[in-house]
């Protein structure tokens, strides 16, 4: 806001030097720049952020702490199937959960889709091979 005040400022002043052309330049980007930042806001207020908060009370999901106006930020919109383009207007795909759950909500997908269940709800996926206490016995016979 400074510098555009001082790039009005000078033009408004009679500022007749070479650099009043780069002036005016700089200005036209700086209306352009208003222009799209308050274009971006308006569809903002469109997004499914917006809409969810309008439909749904400021309630974290999981464990339904509340929220405000003032910390209204720490309240997220949750994808229920994990896919961030799935945003019908019935809102059915989302849920409202605080930093804290969303965050985890997350880490259980990752961890479910690294471990995998068979039909014998045994879990299979990547397993450690290393054998920490493989010599153990052997290491406290020799102290004894």
């Amino acid at each position: 806001m400074i510098q555009s005040g001082l790039i009005y400022s000078r033009v408004f002043s009679g500022c007749t030097s070479r650099s009043e052309s780069q002036i005016l330049g700089a200005m036209s980007k700086l209306d352009k720049v208003v222009a799209e930042s308050r274009k971006n806001s308006e569809a903002r207020g469109h997004s499914y952020r917006e809409q969810a908060l309008k439909m749904y009370p400021w309630i974290c999901t999981k464990c339904t702490r509340e929220f405000s106006r003032e910390n209204i930020s720490e309240l997220t919109v949750h994808h229920k199937d994990h896919n961030h383009d799935n945003n019908p207007q019935d809102g059915s795909n989302w849920e409202l959960l605080c930093l804290y759950c969303h965050d985890n909500e997350h880490m259980r997908h990752l961890d479910a889709a690294a471990t995998k269940v068979n039909a014998g709800n045994e879990r299979t996926g990547t397993h450690a091979t290393g054998k920490p206490f493989a010599n153990l016995k052997d290491l406290l016979d020799r102290q004894r």
